[in-house]
């Protein structure tokens, strides 16, 4: 049976949701490291919130590990890059807690704007200081967006309901978009230099730890203030105190840090500091989205293939998975076929999708043939990380989808450029299940594949095949199916051969030995 670990705290539905699609949840929370990686390697699956650090040591130690989830936006607690190369699939849900953090960014504004802690806990002390909390209005402010990706544009949304004018800084916003949410796009030193507030919603990457930092800080208005509800280190923490002290800064609303739990930070103590315990997602409704959402997930994954929020493969409904999965395997031996063929370093890869086959999602069959092809020369490549290996070995992958229909109402071809040079391998479905080869090197055929073949290239002379025929035969070789192309009369053809028995190294040889052929190889599928 298939089996999930929830290892975080998260709401009892996430259990209850693996259960009604027939997977073993098991909850065992707040293990120690050593305690995770004794048991890791009996599930599918990982089910985790924050506290749990999935690490590259630990997920080695998953043996039939296939999914992580997050149930959440961030995944600073997994090692994304080390899932990928094991070829493990990590979710996560970054529309579960969308609402709630982008309204605890607008909770923050407010309190920021009117003191509104300080003033609680002065009132509580019975002191009724009206004049020691004087704030400021939002209305007609200038508010700058660092992010305005999903989070980002629903606090600009409800800024603009507060009377707000929203600037935003992000590298993907397209001015389509920009215009439909009613923001105007700017580069960070405009955002820094126009913003009365300025409230982050971007990721924790190299090019954003510390984006506010002195210098940044030094660009912004005077009297400025900071909501910080996205991720620790986008703010220099030092920086901020500093600013806050002189009043560059006049106030800070900060719900996440460098280290958490945040026992001792150099912000704490500050009176315009106001800070939270990273609350941005702690909603009762927030807390069962994305716990349902996570579990829906990894078992759609695990059961149907289907693949959603992932952030190393490409997505693919759970009611996609069924119809590509015809198209699947067709990739996977035309990328395979090409593999086993590849004697050479591969510089280029070109996929091209014609027919039904381009109306459909083409991005995870593109994975596939990419893990068809290089699985002959590499170990523990899949369609999760082939894409990466590819990558990190400078080949370059292309995709090419012709609607149109040709000679077959759908056709994969993938040509594969090496040192040595190019070569064309082109399969279709017939009647929509079954795959075949229809060309090998520009040569016309139909061929079903099988676990024992071989592929020979000969000069079409006569006689060539009673010559292979008698050659199988003396290494007791059963020919199952035969198939011949030719490039013309007398040219370059190409067999491929199914035999009912392995075939040894001998056979290969003597088929080499043979007058006329060019190039005999062993295949598998």
């Amino acid at each position: 049976m298939t089996r999930v670990l929830i290892a975080d705290k998260m709401s009892p539905r996430a259990a209850e949701v693996f259960a009604e699609h027939g997977v073993e949840a098991v909850v065992n929370t707040g293990l120690q490291p050593e305690e995770l990686a004794g048991i890791i390697g009996e599930f599918d699956g990982v089910a985790v919130r924050s506290a749990t650090r999935l690490t590259a040591d630990l997920l080695e130690q998953g043996e039939k590990l296939r999914v992580v989830g997050r149930a959440g936006i961030g995944v600073d607690n997994i090692d994304v890059r080390a899932a990928t190369n094991l070829g493990i699939v990590v979710m996560n849900t970054p529309f579960g807690n969308s609402i709630t953090t982008a309204e605890h960014a607008i909770a923050l504004l407010f309190s920021v704007a009117r003191h509104i802690p300080a003033a609680n806990a002065s009132t509580h002390a019975g002191l009724w200081e009206k004049s020691r909390f004087m704030g400021v209005e939002l209305a007609g402010k200038t508010l700058g967006l660092i992010g305005c990706g999903n989070i980002g544009s629903i606090v600009a949304d409800r800024a603009r309901g507060l009377r707000m004018r929203v600037l935003a800084f992000d590298p993907f916003l397209s001015s389509e978009r920009a215009e439909e949410i009613g923001v105007t796009r700017v580069d960070l030193d405009e955002l820094f230099a126009r913003a009365d507030f300025i409230s982050l919603h971007t990721p924790l990457t190299e090019s954003t730890r510390n984006i506010i930092d002195a210098a940044a800080i030094a660009r912004m208005k005077d009297g400025v203030r900071i909501v910080n509800c996205a991720r620790g280190g986008l703010l220099d923490e030092a920086a901020l105190r500093e600013a806050l002290d002189s009043g560059k800064v006049a106030g800070a609303g900060v719900d996440v840090f460098v280290e958490e739990p945040a026992r001792d930070n150099v912000l704490f103590g500050h009176p315009n500091l106001v800070a939270t315990p990273h609350l941005g997602a702690s909603t009762a409704e927030a807390q069962v989205k994305v716990a349902v959402q996570i579990a829906e997930q990894m078992s759609e994954f695990l059961l149907n293939g289907g693949v959603s929020n992932a952030l190393n493969m490409p997505s693919m409904t759970a009611e996609e998975a069924p119809r590509l999965r015809p198209y699947m395997e067709l990739a996977k031996q035309v990328g395979s076929f090409a593999g086993q063929l590849t004697r050479s370093g591969i510089s280029e890869v070109r996929i091209e999708y014609e027919g039904h086959v381009g109306k459909l999602n083409v991005r995870p069959l593109t994975a596939v043939v990419l893990e068809g092809l290089l699985q002959p020369v590499l170990e523990s490549v899949n369609m999760v990380n082939a894409p990466i290996i590819a990558r990190e070995r400078d080949i370059s992958v292309s995709e090419v989808v012709h609607k149109r229909e040709g000679d077959y109402h759908t056709l994969i071809r993938l040509t594969v450029t090496t040192e040595s040079g190019s070569r064309t391998i082109a399969g279709t479905l017939f009647a929509n299940r079954a795959p075949r080869i229809v060309e090998v090197h520009g040569i016309a055929l139909e061929a079903e594949l099988s676990p024992n073949m071989l592929y020979v290239v000969n000069n079409d002379q006569p006689g060539f095949i009673g010559a292979l025929g008698s050659t199988l035969g003396k290494h007791d070789l059963n020919i199952a199916t035969f198939h011949l192309g030719r490039a013309r009369p007398g040219g370059e053809a190409v067999a491929l051969i199914a035999v009912d028995e392995s075939i040894s190294d001998a056979a290969v040889d003597d088929l080499c030995a043979l007058e006329n052929v060019n190039r005999a190889t062993r295949l598998s599928f």
